[in-house]
């Protein structure tokens, strides 16, 4: 059975439209103090990494989507070229129901509906700090290749990286229509 496509029509990235994901961070004065504009970092859970990710034939397309439970994650395109996330907002739970499901590190959480992922644009010289547990689809892009810089922790794609596969369990993948 083919899956049902959904086309998402990307929305630009600002503090405003990505509040309920994360933050967007952007260019600030040198020297100016510490605030609500800089990323609210959550990285007590182990090491930081800050690493450069070399990326290739990210498409405008996507059927799973992760988060992340133990860590806030900061991305952003090298050079500034536009990019696409699809997200959907964190969805980590306390208590146990039928429509939970337990994660192999052991978190509860309740999977992304179909209705609920959205996608933003990031153009210019712009970085994204994730709220931990948000869902995330990419960085995605149109160029062959482009490179990101990445804000996590040592281990996070080893004991903290939960997936939800939306054409095995929603028989849906997403297309971004930009």
């Amino acid at each position: 059975m083919e899956p049902a496509v959904v086309k998402l029509k990307p929305i630009e990235a600002t503090p405003e439209t990505f509040k309920d994901f994360g933050q967007v961070i952007q260019a600030s004065p040198d020297g100016e103090a510490f605030g609500p504009h800089d990323a609210q970092l959550d990285l007590s859970q182990g090491i930081p990494r800050f690493y450069i990710m070399n990326l290739q034939d990210q498409a405008l397309k996507f059927s799973s989507i992760t988060h992340h439970a133990n860590v806030t994650q900061c991305l952003g395109s090298i050079g500034g070229e536009s990019w696409y996330l699809g997200v959907s907002k964190p969805s980590i739970v306390e208590e146990m129901d039928e429509n939970v499901v337990q994660a192999r590190s052991g978190h509860l959480f309740v999977p992304p509906a179909v209705d609920s992922v959205q996608v933003f644009k990031i153009t210019g010289p712009k970085s994204l700090k994730l709220i931990r547990g948000t869902w995330h689809a990419g960085p995605l892009f149109k160029p062959k290749t482009m490179h990101f810089y990445n804000l996590e922790l040592s281990n996070t794609n080893v004991v903290d990286h939960t997936t939800h596969n939306f054409k095995k369990g929603n028989a849906t993948m997403f297309i971004i229509d930009d």
